[in-house]
């Protein structure tokens, strides 16, 4: 979500490295609001099955399984991985020049924070709150050197709260873990989602919507998983992974990690299986989900930097390049269309479109985003809501 910066050097060897990067952005995106639509943007309210053909919900299932299979959890930590490199070239810059990055990022972070809430107020589930918060981290680790980050990375990614409750529980056999506290407000936002009217919705929104993002991200292992993938951004930005010299060196990283994923998945299908308790499935399971996914990300960023190189997928990229250029714009206007497709308030096909469907409405709006990119860029560089980013960040 972060803007890419426009005042960079304008060698051929940097223009190739922010290409690749606006591209792995504009897919994460794109992905991303592939999965918002067929969640109808987290209602998840869906026509009743037994009025569907058989065909139709063997069809709905197929879609829902492989779409989250191939981008759920892993193109949101493209997302956050870019967002510690974006870290990366704005410090990298203000240091080269002797200023500290550091409280001009602080307030950055703040300023995100109206954005967020911007976003919130249309989608029960937004994350640009989460990266305001989580993303104070970078400030504390913006002068360590590059081993230090990438064992900082290590330790956030290794999800430590998960395991420390359950070397908890097995010294402690009565210790159960606590009820979701995301549940309630939860419920709360889907019930005026569903009966609520517009400015009910709003408020919903803004305030369960809010709540139960937060919490669940907070419960379910997100929360810290972020703040790794924020350093491991971070990281790779300092170690130069990005710069087509480096590129090669993707190669192990893509066979590394597609060795790694397939065990890591059957281990997290094992301890998330119905048949483990309730403490496996929050902890263990939690760690080899977010473990799965990571290594799932890393197989993603590294397959399309090293199909990148050839010149006729960077002719078939630019749309997405396009894309990835206005991500915060793109993905705070999906908000806004999709709660009105989908809620409620607005054209409700949450009772009348099916997963399948969801995702063919998805790919329509897509493409019309991308349209709507390519016009806009034709007049400035950045989008609408980069340009005011960009504009608060540096005031002086």
């Amino acid at each position: 979500m972060e803007p890419i910066l426009t005042n960079q050097p304008s060698s051929k060897a940097s223009t190739s490295r922010i290409d690749v990067i606006d591209v792995l952005r504009g897919y994460a995106v794109a992905a991303i609001m592939l999965i918002h639509n067929i969640e109808h943007f987290n209602y998840y309210h869906y026509p009743d099955k037994a009025l569907n053909p058989d065909w139709l919900n063997t069809l709905n299932t197929g879609v829902f399984d492989l779409t989250f299979f191939l981008f759920g959890g892993k193109t949101y930590s493209i997302f956050a991985i870019l967002f510690g490199f974006t870290f990366y070239l704005m410090n990298n810059k203000q240091t080269k020049a002797g200023k500290d990055f550091g409280p001009r990022y602080l307030w950055r972070l703040f300023t995100l924070t109206f954005f967020a809430l911007i976003n919130a107020t249309f989608f029960p589930g937004e994350v640009l709150m989460l990266y305001a918060l989580t993303g104070v981290i970078l400030f504390f680790v913006r002068k360590w050197s590059n081993k230090a980050l990438l064992f900082g990375a290590f330790f956030f990614l290794l999800q430590p709260t998960d395991l420390l409750h359950y070397v908890y529980s097995i010294f402690n056999p009565e210790y159960t873990p606590a009820v979701r506290m995301f549940a309630a407000p939860w419920k709360a936002s889907m019930d005026i989602i569903k009966e609520g009217n517009f400015l009910e919705t709003l408020w919903g929104n803004i305030t369960y919507g809010q709540q139960f993002s937060l919490l669940w991200a907070i419960e379910c292992g997100r929360a810290i998983q972020t703040m790794g993938l924020f350093i491991f951004g971070f990281w790779l930005g300092k170690v130069g992974a990005f710069k087509p010299k480096h590129y090669n060196k993707w190669k192990n990283v893509l066979a590394v990690s597609f060795a790694v994923m397939i065990p890591l998945y059957f281990l997290k299908v094992h301890f998330m299986g119905g048949d483990q308790t309730e403490i496996i499935k929050r902890t263990i399971g939690t760690a080899f989900d977010m473990w799965w996914k990571f290594s799932f990300t890393l197989i993603w960023i590294s397959f399309i930097i090293l199909i990148y190189k050839s010149d006729t997928v960077k002719r078939l990229c630019r749309p997405l390049q396009t894309y990835g250029k206005m991500s915060m714009t793109n993905y705070i206007v999906q908000s806004i269309i999709g709660g009105i497709l989908y809620f409620g308030y607005g054209f409700h096909l949450a009772d009348t479109c099916g997963v399948a469907f969801s995702l063919l409405i998805g790919f329509i709006f897509l493409i019309a985003q991308i349209k709507m990119c390519q016009l806009w860029l034709k007049h400035y560089k950045q989008g609408p809501f980069e340009m005011l980013w960009h504009k608060l960040t540096w005031l002086k």
